[in-house]
Formats: C-alpha cells, sequence, structure tokens
C-alpha cells in the first residue's frame, strides 16, 4: 500500500503543470512523514520512492535536504531561547559547591568516629553470626542423622534377617527401604551404595530360596514311601475300624464315626476316637500325616519370596516341572517287582505320597498346583499304574501273592480315594487281577489233584470205627442206606480215598475265590457269580484234565479205571452239595435268574466216559496181547482135542476182570464185555483170514473150532449179569456160522440159501468164505505133495477137490457181482 502511495505521490517532470506540482509536494511529505513518526520498516518506503519514476529519487534528495536545512533553523532558535536559563543554573550550581564540601568533611569525621565506636560491636557480631551459623549447622546435622537412623536400622535389621535365613521378612524390609526410607535421603553416597545392592540381595535370596526347594524336592522323594506307608495304613486302619463299628451297631446303639485324615476320628455325637481301637479312652493317641513327616516350610517360603518378587509363575512352572519328572520317577517299577508283596508295597506306598504331598500341596497353597494339575497327573499315573500291574501280575504264579497284590490294590484305592482321585479304573483292574488270580489257583490245584492222584490207591476205603465213618462223612456227603443199616465194622466206602480229598479241596478253592471278593465293594449276587465261575473253571478245566490225563496214564490199569468210574460218580453226585455250599456262603438262591450253574455233571460224565472207554481200550489191548501167544499149528492133520492154552488164560482173565465190574453200573459192565467178546471175535476172525496165512488144514480148522467153542460157552455163562437170551454169544455168530460151514461141509446149502434172511449161512460173507477155501484147497495139496500121492487120490478126495473147484468157481462169481 505505501509503495502505491508514493507512486502517487510522485511529481512529474518540470512541464507538469502547477496542479501536478502540489501534489508532488503532498506526496514526498507524507513519504517524510512516515521516514519521522512511523515505526515501519523503511525497506518498502524507499523502494517506492526508487521504483516509481526515472529521476524520482533525485527529486526526492533535494526535498530532503531542504527538509533538513528547515529543522537546523528550528533547533537553532529552539537553543537560542533556553540559553540563558541553563547559564543561570550553572552559576545556582557553583554556589552549593563550597557547602557541599564542607558538609562532606562533616560526614566524613562522623563515620570515622561511628566507625571507630562500632568496631568492637562488629567483632562480637561475627562471633555471633558464627555461633548461629554452628547452631544451624548442628541443628540441620541432627535432622538428617535422624533421617539417615531409621535407613541404617532398617538396613542393619535386613543383614540380620539375611544371617538367620528369614528371607520372606527379608523381603519385606527391602520393600520399605525401597519405598519409605531410601528415597528421604537418596542423595547421600552410602544411600545410593544400599539401593545398588538390594537387586543382588534379591537374586542371592532367590538363589537361596531355589536350592532350598531343590533340597526339599529330594528330600520328599526320598520321604514318599514313609508317607504312602503312614497313608495307607491310615486308609486300612479306617477301614478296619468301620467294620468293627458296624459289628457294634449292629448288636447296639453306637454312632458311627466320620474318619479325618489327621489321626483323629470324630462321632457324630462329638466324641474323639482313636482309629486303632476305635476306644475313646485312647482317643489322646495321634497317627503321624503328612505334615509330621515332612516339613513344607521351603516350599511356603519359596513360593513367598517368588511371589513378592513378581516370579511366581516362573516358580509354579519349575514345580510342576520337576514334580512331573519325579513322578515319572516313582511309576517306574523295580524289573523284580512280581516277585515279593514288599515290592508291590514299596510302590505303591511312593505313589501314593507322591499323590498325597500334592494333594497337600493344592489345599495349602494358592494356585501353587491346580485341581486340573494334580487330576493330569493322577489320569498319567493311573494308565502307567494299570498297565504295569498287568504287565507284573502277569509274571507272577503264586495265588497268595496275588491275593496280597489284590488287597495292597483295594488298600490304594481306597487311600487316594478318600483324597479325592478317582479310581473306578482301579477296581475294573481287579476283575483282570481276578481272573489271573483264578488261573494261578488253577495252577496250584491242578498240582493239589495230581498229587492226590498220585499218592491214591484206588480201593474202597475202609473204616474200621465209627468215629473213622464219621470222619469220612464229614468231609464228603457220602449217603448210602444198606452201608449205613451195617451196624458192624469194619466197612468199605466203594470210593476211594482220592473222593473226600478231591471235594475237601473244591471247597477250599471256593474259599479262596471268596477271599478275593472281599472288599471289592461287589453285591452278593455278583460274588456268588464269581465263586460259582471260579468253581466252573475248576471242575471243567483243571479237575477234568487232570481225570483225563490220570486215564491216559499207562500205569492206570482196568482196576484202577473202574475205581475211576466209581470216584467220578460219587463227585457227580456232590455237586448238589458245593451249590448248597456257595449258597449258604453268598445267601442267593439257586434259583435266581442269572445265578450261573455248576457244570460238575458234564464234567465228571465226561470224565467217566473217557475212563469207560480207557477200560475197553485196554481190555481190548489186554485181549491182543494174549492173542499174540497164540501158536496154532495151521498144516496139523488132527486137534488135540481141547482147546488151547492161550485161550482159556484168556478166559480165565476175562472172568476175573468181569467180577471187578460189578461195582460198575450195569450198562458199563455190559458195553465193557459185548465190546471184549466182539474184538476177541473179531480178532480171531483176523487170525484166519490173515494175508500172511496161506494154507490151512482141516485139523487146523477142527482146533480153531474148539477154541471158539470155548469162546461160546464163555459167553453163554453170563460173566456179566444184565443180558438178555444169547445176547452175548451172537458177538461169535459170525465165526461160529463160518466155522460150521467148513467143519459140516454145507457148501451146497450155503450156495443155495445165499442172499435169503432165513439162510444157515446168513452172516457168512463169500469173499471170507472164498479166502479160508482157498487157504484149505492150499494146505489139502501140500499135504498131497509131502506124501507123493497126490496124482493117486482116491475117489472121494477127488470128487472133494473137483467140489472145491466148483464152489471156488462160484464163490468168485457171488464177490464179483457184489462188487458190481
Amino acid at each position: 500500500m505505501a509503495s502505491e502511495r508514493v507512486h502517487a505521490a510522485l511529481p512529474d517532470p518540470p512541464s507538469q503543470s502547477e496542479e501536478e506540482n502540489k501534489e508532488e509536494e503532498k506526496a514526498f511529505g507524507n513519504i517524510f512523514a512516515e521516514i519521522e513518526f512511523v515505526d515501519l520498516p523503511l525497506g518498502t518506503t524507499l523502494r517506492s520512492i526508487y521504483d516509481d519514476q526515472p529521476n524520482a529519487h533525485k527529486r526526492f534528495m533535494e526535498k530532503l535536504d531542504a527538509r533538513i536545512r528547515n529543522h537546523d533553523r528550528e533547533i537553532e532558535k529552539m537553543c537560542n531561547f533556553h540559553h540563558q536559563g541553563f547559564v543561570d543554573a550553572i552559576t545556582e550550581l557553583l554556589k552549593v559547591r563550597a557547602d557541599a564540601e564542607k558538609l562532606m568533611g562533616q560526614v566524613t569525621d562522623t563515620n570515622r568516629r561511628l566507625q571507630e565506636a562500632g568496631r568492637e560491636v562488629t567483632a562480637q557480631t561475627e562471633e555471633v553470626i558464627r555461633c548461629r551459623i554452628q547452631q544451624m549447622n548442628m541443628a540441620t546435622t541432627v535432622e538428617k542423622l535422624q533421617l539417615c537412623i531409621p535407613v541404617l536400622e532398617m538396613y542393619s535389621k535386613l543383614k540380620e534377617q539375611l544371617e538367620s535365613k528369614r528371607y520372606y521378612a527379608a523381603l519385606k524390609t527391602m520393600e520399605q527401604l525401597e519405598k519409605f526410607f531410601i528415597p528421604r535421603v537418596s542423595q547421600y553416597r552410602f544411600c545410593q551404595i544400599m539401593a545398588e545392592n538390594l537387586p543382588r540381595l534379591r537374586e542371592e535370596i532367590k538363589e537361596i530360596s531355589m536350592s532350598d526347594l531343590k533340597d526339599f524336592l529330594e528330600s520328599i522323594r526320598k520321604h514318599s514311601d514313609k508317607v504312602g506307608e503312614t497313608a495307607m495304613r491310615q486308609a486300612q486302619q479306617h477301614r478296619t475300624f468301620n467294620s468293627a463299628v458296624a459289628k457294634q451297631a449292629s448288636m447296639g446303639h453306637y454312632t458311627k464315626p466320620l474318619y479325618s485324615l489327621n489321626g483323629r476320628t470324630q462321632t457324630h455325637n462329638g466324641l474323639m476316637m482313636d482309629e486303632d481301637t476305635g476306644d475313646e479312652d485312647e482317643a489322646d493317641e495321634e497317627i503321624l500325616t503328612a505334615q509330621d513327616l515332612v516339613d513344607f516350610s521351603p516350599v511356603y517360603r519359596c513360593l513367598h519370596i517368588y511371589t513378592v518378587l513378581g516370579d511366581r509363575e516362573t516358580f509354579e512352572n519349575y514345580y510342576r516341572k520337576q514334580r512331573k519328572k519325579q513322578a515319572r520317577l516313582v511309576l517306574q517299577p523295580q524289573a523284580n517287582m512280581h516277585e515279593t508283596v514288599e515290592g508291590y508295597r514299596r510302590y505303591f506306598n511312593q505313589i501314593v505320597g507322591f499323590f498325597v504331598v500334592e494333594d497337600h500341596i493344592l489345599h495349602a497353597t494358592q494356585g501353587l498346583v491346580t485341581r486340573a494339575f494334580t487330576d493330569e497327573l493322577w489320569n498319567m499315573a493311573l494308565s502307567k499304574i494299570i498297565a504295569v500291574l498287568r504287565t507284573h501280575s502277569s509274571y507272577c504264579d503264586d495265588p497268595d501273592l496275588v491275593l496280597e497284590l489284590k488287597n495292597l490294590i483295594v488298600i490304594f484305592a481306597d487311600t487316594l480315594q478318600g483324597y479325592g482321585f478317582p479310581v473306578n479304573r482301579l477296581f475294573d483292574l481287579l476283575f483282570e487281577v481276578r481272573d489271573q488270580y483264578n488261573e494261578t489257583l488253577l495252577k496250584k490245584w491242578a498240582l493239589v489233584f495230581r498229587e492226590i492222584f498220585e499218592l491214591d490207591n484206588y480201593s474202597p476205603i475202609p473204616v474200621d470205627t465209627e468215629e473213622e465213618y464219621k470222619l469220612v462223612v464229614s468231609r464228603f456227603p457220602f449217603h448210602d442206606a444198606e452201608i449205613e443199616k451195617q451196624q458192624d465194622f469194619p466197612k468199605k466206602l466203594p470210593m476211594s480215598q482220592s473222593v473226600p480229598q478231591i471235594y475237601t479241596q473244591v471247597k477250599e478253592l471256593i474259599y479262596a475265590s471268596l477271599k478275593f471278593s472281599e472288599s471289592l465293594h461287589r453285591s452278593s449276587t455278583e460274588i456268588d457269580d464269581m465263586l460259582r465261575k471260579s468253581t466252573n473253571l475248576l471242575l471243567t478245566r483243571t479237575l477234568s484234565s487232570c481225570l483225563q490225563n490220570l486215564i491216559k496214564k499207562p500205569h492206570i490199569g482196568l482196576t484202577e479205571l473202574v475205581q475211576i468210574i466209581i470216584n467220578t460218580t460219587h463227585l457227580e453226585q456232590a455237586c448238589k452239595y458245593l451249590e448248597e455250599f456257595i449258597t449258604n456262603i453268598t445267601n442267593v438262591s439257586p434259583e435266581t435268574v442269572h445265578t450261573t450253574r455248576l457244570y460238575g455233571l458234564s464234567t465228571f460224565k465226561d470224565a467217566r466216559h473217557a475212563a469207560e472207554g480207557e477200560i475197553y481200550t485196554k481190555l481190548n489191548q489186554k485181549i491182543d496181547e494174549f492173542i499174540q501167544l497164540a501158536d496154532y499149528e495151521w498144516g496139523m492133520a488132527e486137534s488135540d482135542g481141547r482147546a488151547s492154552g492161550y485161550l482159556m488164560d484168556l478166559i480165565n482173565f476175562l472172568r476175573s476182570t468181569f467180577q471187578v465190574f460189578t461195582h460198575l453200573p450195569g450198562k458199563v459192565a455190559q458195553t465193557a464185555c459185548m465190546s471184549a467178546c466182539k474184538h476177541l471175535s473179531t480178532s480171531l476172525m483176523q487170525m484166519l483170514l490173515d494175508t500172511e496165512l496161506k494154507q490151512i488144514s482141516m485139523g487146523a480148522i477142527q482146533q480153531f473150532n474148539l477154541d471158539v467153542i470155548q469162546c461160546e460157552l464163555f459167553a453163554s455163562s453170563e460173566p456179566v449179569p444184565g443180558f438178555q437170551g444169547d445176547t452175548l454169544q451172537l458177538a461169535f455168530i459170525d465165526l461160529r456160522q463160518l466155522l460150521d460151514l467148513f467143519m459140516v461141509w454145507d457148501w451146497s446149502t450155503y450156495l443155495a440159501d445165499y442172499g435169503q434172511p432165513t439162510s444157515k449161512y446168513l452172516r457168512v460173507n463169500p469173499a471170507t468164505a472164498l479166502a479160508l477155501l482157498e487157504k484149505v484147497y492150499r494146505g489139502m495139496k501140500d499135504t498131497s505133495k509131502k506124501n507123493n500121492i497126490f496124482s493117486q487120490f482116491r475117489k472121494n478126495d477127488r470128487d472133494k477137490q473137483k467140489l472145491i473147484e466148483t464152489v471156488v468157481k462160484q464163490l468168485r462169481s457171488l464177490v464179483n457181482g457184489m462188487s458190481s
């Protein structure tokens, strides 16, 4: 804007009009006014002068010089106007000069005298000032010392606490020093040193407390066995105590106690009782607990220290990690743990001790371990425990050890269940252990049964007195009306000594199985089922196997087999008493829907059938032995007129054997007799038809006929009662018809009646007749050659020869017809 104003105010060249000169004068006047009075930068104003028109600055300079001259004239006028007054003032000042010098002398004198007079006062004043300064310094020192002394006292207290290992209190002291005391005197060097030392002391406390924790963890690993032993003993005493109280409660009014882990029992009516005896007079006795056996202060102290230091999470993680490692170590069993019950006991004690400590830490601390952490540890441990017990129990072959293992598992489960740990899987494991226990029992009882069978004499039990009879009857439920009617002694009981022994051992196994069922918290029905299954296994597997093996033994003869059949019959009859025995133990009616029945009937029937089959086999083997003694002279001309010696010995043996069979059931004896006769008949037939026997004389046929006659006489003598008519003689019918055919030489009848139901020789097979006839024919030819008269046969012999040839052809045609 100023440039515009200057531009507007600049004068034109001399050729301008008068009006323009006036405007130029006015414009320069404004510029001068701005230069003299306005406090603004002059750059803009001066630039407008030089930038407006050519030669404008020259005119401006001329106007500026004129204005300066004008101001100089005004200044000169003003000085001339005030000059006289200035001269007068100088004159007056010169007059006062003398008085001022006089006054100066007076003042100097007065000052000298005042200085002399105040010199002593000044000296005293300085002394006072010095004393006041000292007094102030002393007060300040006392004040500062009063601030420092508490700091020093607290630091000294800190040192004492560290020396006495009161680390938690030391941390609290450090906290007070840092928050309240050191800030008040932080300007002092010793406080700075203290402040610098406190972090180092904290680290030392952390290291020391961690070292104490490590010592604690090592100690607790050593004490877990003792802690677990104590806890399991308490659980066992608690169960025993409750059982005793339950019995007392059933007998009279008694208040059920409440079990507590501190070793004392509080009843509902407030009476304290000791767990060991259940007597209130002995309630003063305390049972050791985990707190009594283990000093947990290192854990508490370390936890507080790390909490104060703000590093609780680190401590918790370290503690849990170390305990997990210890848990894995605790769960590792010894290689020979399965050999003794003490090995299992130590294993369980260590595990229980570990979890009792963890349970105490869980409830005594806030969050050091959580329920989730302990549950995780327990689930891991439970899986490992079950796997270990499965493996090691499978190595055990002693039922007593398995039973003690079961008791330990029950106490182990009850103990940990008391601390809130789920143990259902352990009770499920007991069913597997029960199976293992049953297997070991069966193995043990197999040895017992074998020993009983080996020591048995397989003879009826002789009883000489009433007491002996009662003793046998008390061991085995024997009832026989005929024997009981006999008043005189001695008597003989039909079974052998092994029967009451086996019956007693079966009951012993039931008792042994019942022992395993104790403390399993199972119903009577379940226990009844377990006992019946165990008994069935014993009967169907162990006893049955022992009987089968016994029957197959080479030294067991026919007499022993007969006695075995008798024994199994009595044992089969005794099965109902075993049913009653189990029912009396469990109080479960056998009519219950789910009640398992005993399989003893089938077991003893199978054994009896096996014995019967073995009797038939051995009897046949004995017959074969006699048959092997046969020494026929197949080329003899005539028979001796009497039966062969071997056959008479065989028949006498059969008679004596079948007399023993009178104690057997009728059908068994009859079957054995029929089987023996059939086997004898078959053996004799095979002897005649033996392919190695090439020729037979008619004399040998006659001798063989005499032997068969003796067999028929034996069959008709009824060696075993119960056969109807000539049933037993029919065993020799094939031989009889065959021999009659050759003895009578009735070939025409045979060939004529062949195939008719009324044929006299119905049982003679053409192939059999052909084979024997060829042997007879060869025998006849051989005899003729020896006598050198074969070419000079008599007419009858030649006719007989032709007849034989004709019969042979016809028999062959019959055989071929049968085969086609």
